[in-house]
This record gives C-alpha cells, sequence and structure tokens, in this order.
C-alpha cells in the first residue's frame, strides 16, 4: 500500500469550507489579474473582478428566481460557462453540467433523476444541439446578464477593489461552509453502461484543485488550453475551478475536435499547458507544424491509455514534453500524473524519479492506493497486477439514488476503481485496462486493449482522428468467451491468426470473428463506447 498522508491531510481545515467562498477570495485577491481567454467567436478576456462582479450579481437574482436546489447547465467551453458555474455556486446551489452528446433518452433521464427544473444555455447552443429535451424554464444565459444594471456591475466592481472580503461574504451571505455537502453534480462518460449521477463535494473539488496545484504543474504563469467540455470531470475541475482558485489563465475554444481552431488559438495566445485525450491530440500530427506549437512547454493526456510510441512521436515532432496521468470522475478527477524532472513537489522524497514512461505518474499527496486480488480482495505485492482502490479527499460522495452501486464501489472507505493495474517499487502507478476490457478465456485473463497493439503493429495501422479497431468479448459455450475484431479496415480472420500466431500470441488471444463497420463507435471523452462495442459484437 501507499499512503501519501491520507488520514492528515483530511483533517486539513480548508476541506471543510464551501466552494462560493473559496472562489470568492481567490478572485477577489487580484481582481485585476485575466483569467478567460474566450476564443468562441471574437476574443473576449475576463478579469477575475469583472467575473465575480457579473457571477455574483446573477447568483442574487437566480437565488430568488431560479426554486430548486441543482440548476442544469448547457454551455461550452468559455465565459458564459464561468459565469454560469460561479452563479449557480454563489447562490447556494449545485450545478449540473449536462452532457448533451449522451443522446436523447439519457439526456432526460440525467435531468429527471436530477430534479432539475431549470436550464442556463445559449440560444447560439439551443440552435446547434437538437436533441436535447429542454425543459419549462429554458434560459439564455446572455438574456439573463442584460437584465442586470450596469451600475450595479460596476458598483460591484468597486466594492471588490476597496471593501474587505470577509465583510463583502458576510453582507451577501456567501456560503462558507460546505465540506461533505453536495458541490456538483456530474454523470459519468457512461463507457461501460449508463451514465451514473457522480455527487462531487466541496471537499472534494477542493481538495483536488489543491492536489493539482501541489504537483507544480501548473503555475500562476501559465496560459491552459480550455477546449475539454464541462461535462467531462477534467474539463470542470482541471480548466474551470483550478483556474478560479488559483493563479493562471485559460484560453477557450469550444470543442477539443476544433483541432485548427486550437492550434491557431494556442500560436496567437501563447498557451503554454494542453490537457487532453490522446484520441483528441491525434490530429495534431497532420493538421499543426511544429512553429504552431512551440510555445506548449507541457501536453497532459488522460481519460485513455496513450498508444505505445505516442509520447515519443509528440516529443520527436513538437518539442514539448508530454506527460501522462491517471484520474476518474469519481475521483474529482485526478489521481496521478508524471511531473517534470525540472521540479520536485514536497509529498515526493528529493532525489527520486518524478517520470516513468508507461506509468500515470505517482500517487497525490493526500491520498492512499494499494492493488487488490480480482477474486481474493487479498493485497498484491509491489509489480503485481490486481484491482486498483483508492482513499483521499477527493474521493466521491455517492452515485445519485443508487445506494446498492455506491456500497459495491466504496468498499471500507476504499474506492474500486474498476482498473486493473500495478504498483512498482518507486511508487509510480502502471493502469493494464479495465476489468471489463479483459476477456476470461479458458480460465485466462486475455487483454483486448494489448490485443489491439498488436494488431495495429502487424497491419501497420497508425493512429489517427478516430480509432480503427476495437476488440471485446462475446459468450462462447465452451471458452466462456471469444473475441471479435470490429475494424473499419479490410482484415481477414486468417490474416489476423498469422500475423498474431508470428508475433508469439497464444491462441487464445487471437480474435475468432471479425465485424467491418464504418466506425468504432466512441464518446464524447474519446474514451471507446464500450457498450456499443459490446452490443455490435453480440450481434454479429
Amino acid at each position: 500500500m501507499i499512503d501519501h498522508g491520507e488520514a492528515e491531510y483530511q483533517n486539513q481545515t480548508f476541506l471543510r469550507s464551501h466552494l462560493a467562498e473559496r472562489s470568492f477570495r481567490a478572485l477577489a485577491r487580484r481582481p485585476g489579474r485575466s483569467i478567460v481567454i474566450d476564443r468562441t467567436v471574437e476574443r473576449r478576456v475576463f478579469t477575475a473582478g469583472k467575473l465575480l462582479a457579473v457571477s455574483m450579481m446573477l447568483s442574487k437574482f437566480w437565488r430568488q428566481t431560479i426554486p430548486g436546489k441543482r440548476v442544469g447547465i448547457i454551455l461550452p467551453p468559455g465565459v458564459g460557462a464561468f459565469v454560469a458555474n460561479l452563479a449557480v455556486v454563489f447562490s447556494g446551489k449545485v450545478p449540473v453540467n449536462l452532457n448533451f452528446t449522451a443522446g436523447r433518452s439519457s439526456i432526460e433521464s440525467s435531468i429527471n433523476r436530477s430534479d432539475i427544473e431549470t436550464i442556463i444555455t445559449a440560444d447560439a447552443v439551443k440552435e446547434k444541439v437538437q436533441d436535447v429535451p429542454w425543459v419549462e424554464d429554458t434560459r439564455d444565459l446572455s438574456r439573463e446578464i442584460s437584465k442586470l444594471s450596469k451600475l450595479s456591475i460596476f458598483s460591484w466592481l468597486i466594492l471588490v477593489w476597496i471593501f474587505p472580503v470577509g465583510l463583502i461574504l458576510k453582507l451577501f451571505s456567501i456560503p462558507s461552509e460546505g465540506d461533505r455537502e453536495e458541490a456538483a453534480l456530474l454523470f459519468s462518460s457512461g463507457s461501460t453502461g449508463e451514465p451514473k449521477g457522480v455527487i462531487l463535494t466541496h471537499r472534494n473539488i477542493l481538495s483536488n484543485c489543491q492536489q493539482i496545484s501541489d504537483c507544480g504543474l501548473l503555475g500562476k504563469n501559465e496560459t491552459v488550453m480550455a477546449c475539454l467540455p464541462m461535462f467531462h470531470s477534467f474539463g470542470f475541475t482541471v480548466t474551470l475551478w483550478c483556474p478560479i482558485l488559483y493563479d493562471f489563465r485559460v484560453a477557450t475554444v469550444p470543442s477539443p475536435l476544433e483541432t485548427r481552431r486550437i492550434v491557431q488559438v494556442v500560436k496567437e495566445e501563447k498557451v503554454s499547458i494542453i490537457v487532453g485525450a490522446p484520441t483528441f491530440f491525434r490530429p495534431y500530427f497532420r493538421q499543426a507544424k511544429p512553429d504552431d506549437l512551440k510555445s506548449l512547454n507541457i501536453v497532459i493526456a488522460g481519460a485513455e491509455k496513450t498508444p505505445a510510441g505516442f509520447k515519443e512521436r509528440w516529443e520527436e515532432q513538437f518539442g514539448s514534453t508530454y506527460l501522462e496521468g491517471y484520474g476518474l470522475t469519481e475521483t474529482s478527477p485526478v489521481v496521478s500524473t508524471n511531473l517534470l524532472e525540472s521540479f520536485v513537489p514536497e509529498y515526493l522524497p528529493k532525489g527520486g524519479p518524478v517520470s516513468r514512461t508507461g506509468s500515470v505518474g505517482r500517487l497525490f499527496p493526500g491520498m492512499a492506493a494499494k492493488i487488490v486480488d480480482i477474486e481474493s480482495g487479498k493485497e498484491m505485492l509491489a509489480n503485481e497486477v490486481g484491482i486498483l482502490e483508492l482513499r483521499g479527499p477527493n474521493i466521491f460522495q455517492g452515485y445519485l439514488g443508487d445506494a446498492d452501486k455506491t456500497r459495491k464501489t466504496i468498499r471500507n472507505g476504499w474506492l474500486t476503481t474498476g482498473d486493473l493495474a500495478r504498483i512498482d517499487d518507486d511508487g509510480f502507478i502502471f493502469i493494464e485496462g479495465r476489468i471489463r476490457r479483459f476477456s476470461k478465456i479458458g480460465g485466462e485473463a486475455v487483454p483486448h486493449g494489448t490485443i489491439e497493439e498488436y494488431i495495429a503493429e502487424a497491419f501497420g495501422i497508425s493512429d489517427s482522428e478516430c480509432p480503427s479497431i476495437a476488440v471485446t468479448g462475446i459468450t462462447d459455450e465452451k471458452k466462456g468467451e471469444a473475441l471479435v475484431l470490429l475494424t473499419t479496415e479490410d482484415i481477414s480472420v486468417g490474416e489476423v491468426r498469422e500475423k498474431l500466431t508470428s508475433a508469439g500470441l497464444p491462441n487464445l488471444w487471437i480474435p475468432r470473428k471479425i465485424k467491418k463497420v464504418s466506425e468504432i463507435p466512441c464518446l464524447a471523452s474519446g474514451k471507446l463506447d464500450l457498450g456499443a462495442i459490446e452490443k455490435i459484437a453480440a450481434e454479429s
């Protein structure tokens, strides 16, 4: 087991604070700093003071006119998303950034389960996103802001600059104690089934933002590209709340799929850090020149395993350091990341390594981790593969309306991640894959991801904007499961058998069936849509 001071960290007083109070203090401390450079249409720069003033005035209005506890938000990354989320939190309510790409039935289920009566959006978004069951009280953010007096907003700016923060907090009844109360509700991407409502507390979000700050990657002079959707836990915590609470700025683009625009903004705004998934980074190899990305110092990748050779190719072509990390919606989300050799944070031993290729880095401060046997639950030794379990202040409260699933996921205070992993002698975590991405064939655990890597190499299938192969399992009477390969390529079973056998793979690891598809199902987060893949395989 690895323990980075979990019990001691849990007792820190700031964890009992409210996201509203901490955000107010952070924004009021340096009201003149630019915090958001919105590049959605025309360039707009918002200072911390202006963001605070508009959000506070809006929160006062919403406190009086929005009856429900939770408020739906459907907005892309940008000033609007910052204002809406801040105003909801300042009003003492809970923001629910809805996944508008999930399909009508999933969105409707999320709205109903969350008891959402009001959704904040923009008319332009409403026109573009057709498959959303909008509630009766759906509000355009621009019109809501237009109802505010410009004089009132200006007065707020003066208040922030002149009066003591503590006095303003008391005068306007800003919530100060949050701790384990619900601060946000996110719906997981649903890569292994129907999206689950993940309840994040003030303690969860505040601790993870502090942990991210402690690792030293996001310094006060950095400009971070914010293009991940707000319904994605990484986009929500890392590119929304972290810049609010700590002194770095973000440049926003509405979608991680808008590669050309992102490249343009990186160049023009001198963006130094970009975060995302390998799926979103693949198009850069074709659409960006090294000179376009010369301001980039760091690329932080997560959400899916980085393919073999991807890191090396990126660093050779663009020159920036590629760092892989790990997280889950249920961990608010970041658990670990590889770091720069030039900075060793206080929670790691001096003189030791801070990065290791193939790993997702070392555990964040205030967390504990262990690897347990899949069947017995017995704790494993270093370098042995088993289920990764976690403890820490950033571990979520539970699933919305599903006590049974919560009990199965959090056992004796430990979060069962569902990921197979190993921890080496230096404490680096290596993710081997999700349990669901393994098939039990003839009593042997067969990894889908590893087979995909062998097939890609054998057939010379290079990285593209969308994956072209996916391996999954279907029920087999004789062996328990049989492997099925979904592919957009023209590949035969015989060719696959020949090449994988030549590569030394055992017979059990060779797919028995191949299903040609027009595209491999993926989620908006960039992950494979395992549910859709399994359905296609079963129908084959």
